[in-house]
């Protein structure tokens, strides 16, 4: 059907002359070839053929944007776990992510289905390099992880700064007047230069770059993470042995809710009062050793003033500071109170997020203290990790957020 049938040759016609040892001529080689490809379904079975080759080529060249791009390669080792008040290990298996996440990008994808134990003193390290691409990175960040002085905070929860409930530990003022914002605070003194602190969120929700920023930041770094993570304790517990001071943030309402839905326990504008109490104390009883909360979105929720007040009311009965990104900047309450002067990877690209530490560092040495928050991005903990290990030379104070707060 889809060749034209052949013509026998006429008698009277010439044989063609063959000799033995000697090539078929060009045309004849032409001629059989043409013969095969009238046969029934070898030229559409060929043209697939070379569509599929051409296929394969293609989806090999442009499978990696970034694959021209600078990268740093950093080594995780496994962590040695605090000894005091462990809980079970963090599940790194999550599920119902999706609604609290800045993932929009795929920066999570890499998380192991299969899990590790951080609380097993037996486990074989964990495998493997984490590969950071940088794009438009002016220098190559430092090899290694950076060698840092650090304490272990006291383990959580301090007698007398919680009281049981059913969903939890809730924080309250001790008798003796004394606050988790401060109890549970990174101890800091002042030296007299310009101060910079730097808030690392989204952490808990992928246990590569939670592991990362918690070994690889220096301990001034303050750690923000999401309450909707299975064994947040344990996280936190991490967090303070390596010296790092621990934020929760609280899923607010934003504008564009519910096409952007921060999760099924978010503080919504206009909501009764009780339903918000409830919610924020869902998110109070997930875990202890936080000396304050965060947003996480909110820019319909901080419009509405009461539920706003209610908020704020509510942490400073419970001796809880609030930071927040700068959506609430002016907004006084809680028990103590800082808003971020920039978030540093609003543009997710190691040029840009260089652009907003330096602004940064302008903002300190004229006003003598800066608070920056970032989301735990590859390039944000690359640069951030960098970024730090030159501030003294700057003549700047890496502080923790808690030193940057005022009542």
């Amino acid at each position: 059907m889809f060749a034209k049938p052949k013509t026998s040759p006429s008698a009277d016609a010439p044989a063609p002359r063959q000799r033995s040892g000697v090539k078929l001529e060009p045309r004849v080689w032409l001629d059989k070839t043409l013969d095969i490809f009238r046969k029934p379904y070898v030229a559409p079975v060929s043209a697939l053929g070379v569509f599929a080759v051409v296929l394969a080529t293609f989806l090999n060249l442009s499978g990696d944007p970034n694959a021209a791009s600078p990268s740093a390669r950093v080594k995780l080792d496994k962590l040695n776990p605090p000894t005091a008040n462990s809980h079970a290990a963090p599940n790194e298996n999550q599920s119902g992510m999706q609604a609290f996440t800045l993932d929009s990008l795929g920066m999570f994808q890499d998380a192991p289905s299969d899990g590790f134990n951080l609380n097993d003193p037996n486990a074989p390290p964990i495998q493997g390099t984490a590969v950071i691409t940088m794009p438009g990175d002016p220098g190559q960040p430092a090899a290694g992880t950076p060698k840092f002085t650090t304490s272990p905070l006291t383990p959580a929860p301090i007698a007398g700064l919680f009281q049981k409930t059913d969903g939890g530990p809730l924080p309250m003022i001790a008798s003796n007047g004394q606050t988790p914002a401060s109890a549970y605070a990174r101890p800091f003194k002042s030296d007299g230069r310009p101060m910079v602190a730097l808030v690392v969120g989204g952490l808990g929700l992928n246990p590569t770059t939670t592991k990362e920023a918690i070994t690889s930041l220096p301990p001034q770094v303050t750690l923000s993470f999401v309450p909707y993570v299975s064994n947040l304790q344990s996280w936190i517990d991490l967090a303070r042995a390596a010296g790092h001071e621990v934020i929760i943030e609280v899923p607010m309402q934003p504008v564009n809710y519910p096409d952007n839905d921060p999760g099924p326990q978010t503080l919504m504008a206009n909501a009764k009062t009780d339903d918000l109490i409830s919610h924020l104390n869902w998110v109070l009883t997930r875990a202890t050793g936080y000396f304050a909360v965060s947003n996480y979105q909110g820019s319909a929720f901080f419009k509405d003033r009461s539920g706003v007040g209610t908020f704020m009311d509510n942490l400073k009965s419970r001796g809880i500071t609030f930071v927040d990104d700068g959506q609430a900047k002016g907004l006084n309450g809680a028990w103590a109170r800082a808003s971020a002067d920039r978030i540093i990877d609003s543009q997710i690209n190691s040029t840009a997020i260089y652009a907003q530490l330096a602004g940064l560092e302008s903002t300190a040495k004229s006003r003598g203290q800066a608070l920056g928050t970032g989301f735990a991005y590859p390039v944000t903990l690359a640069v951030a990790q960098k970024w730090t290990q030159g501030l003294d030379a700057k003549g700047i104070q890496l502080a923790p957020a808690s030193a940057v707060a005022h009542q």
